[in-house]
């Protein structure tokens, strides 16, 4: 628990998060191609029961083309559901159009629940 340890000397931020905290459900995969660390994927678990997050789908460009983003988000649903959970959500961006069409392929849909609305504030006006 080093991790915390340091954050409580530093910052006086308490140690107990791994107490609190159940790591079971939750997972990391890794793509290799060729030995090499290509890809990932999270699963955290969410902000209430039965809600997990899918976090970090990251392909490099060398791992591209193999089907390893598809195959990284199946393992991480199959394990979701296995673990218990009812739902995974996600947050995405509109220019990862490929991470976008895998999210779609293994089923997740997309619902805006909110909108940035952001002035532009002229200088010297």
């Amino acid at each position: 628990m080093a991790h915390g340890e340091g954050y409580h000397r530093e910052f006086g931020w308490d140690t107990d998060y791994g107490t609190r905290h159940d790591p079971a459900p939750e997972g990391v995969w890794i793509a290799k191609v060729d030995g090499r660390r290509v890809g990932c994927v999270f699963l955290v678990g969410g902000d209430r029961p039965g809600l997990a997050r899918l976090r970090l789908l990251l392909v490099a460009p060398e791992g591209r083309g193999h089907r390893l983003g598809t195959r990284l988000v199946a393992e991480c649903l199959a394990f979701s559901r296995e673990a218990g959970y009812e739902r995974v959500t996600l947050w995405t961006n509109d220019v990862l159009v490929s991470a976008r069409r895998i999210y779609q392929a293994c089923g997740f849909g997309h619902d805006l629940v909110g909108q940035n609305w952001i002035p532009d504030l002229p200088h010297g006006a």
